[in-house]
């Protein structure tokens, strides 16, 4: 069995096996956690309104911080938005996910698609120099920002070699790219990026226990 096979085979299903059971037993350890009653009358019972409100809201940045955080935010938007259009907008990717799922959609140009990939690749590497030259957030930062970081940036750099077949004989740098998809999954549950499913779960609870309150978000 050369790499190649391996890395699709045993080694891609084991990660897919890892990434749904670990997201379905973060999810499930979050939102079936037993909360303490609250007994205060509510201010508001329209509290779906105050969820979606928070999660526009946090989603825009401030207009009061727009020129403190310009740089931080854009970066942030290209490679969340860099990222989504790669691994939703290649063909190759659609396949995949359809042989997963069923589901199916068009894809876009794969030049667009490289494009975006070199612009999601630049956005990382300049998102990773901000977090190590401010002060403030490497001192917050912790092995799991560089870790996620890394296991996010390389699967783009990996694709982007492969579909120029660049750095060695392209199934090699095919399962490279195919092994590093595999990491990516199987951290995905158990770091930072789990973000990517608690996001608006995170905000819209935060948006309805103030809307309850009666408070201004």
């Amino acid at each position: 069995m050369d790499l190649l096979t391996l890395a699709r085979g045993p080694i891609l299903q084991w990660a897919l096996v890892i990434f749904v059971i670990g997201t379905v037993w973060r999810l499930a350890g979050i939102l079936l956690l037993r909360r303490k009653p609250d007994y205060t009358e509510p201010r508001s019972t329209h509290t779906w309104r105050g969820a979606a409100n928070l999660i526009v809201k946090r989603t825009v940045p401030k207009r009061e911080f727009a020129a403190q955080t310009a740089f931080g935010n854009t970066i942030g938007y290209v490679f969340h938005i860099g990222l989504a259009i790669v691994v939703f907008g290649f063909v190759p990717h659609i396949l995949f996910i359809k042989s997963l799922t069923g589901l199916s959609w068009p894809g876009l140009p794969s030049s667009i698609v490289y494009v975006v990939g070199a612009l999601t690749v630049a956005a990382l590497v300049a998102a990773l120099v901000r977090r190590i030259s401010n002060p403030v957030m490497r001192l917050i930062s912790n092995a799991d920002d560089y870790f996620s970081w890394a296991v996010t940036i390389t699967p783009v750099i990996t694709g982007l070699m492969a579909a120029a077949h660049w750095g060695g004989p392209y199934p090699t740098i095919l399962a490279i790219h195919v092994l590093s998809v595999c990491l990516l999954l199987a951290w995905l549950p158990f770091g930072k990026l789990m973000h990517t499913f608690l996001v608006f779960i995170a905000r819209g609870t935060t948006g309805a226990l103030f809307a309850r309150k009666g408070a201004s978000t």
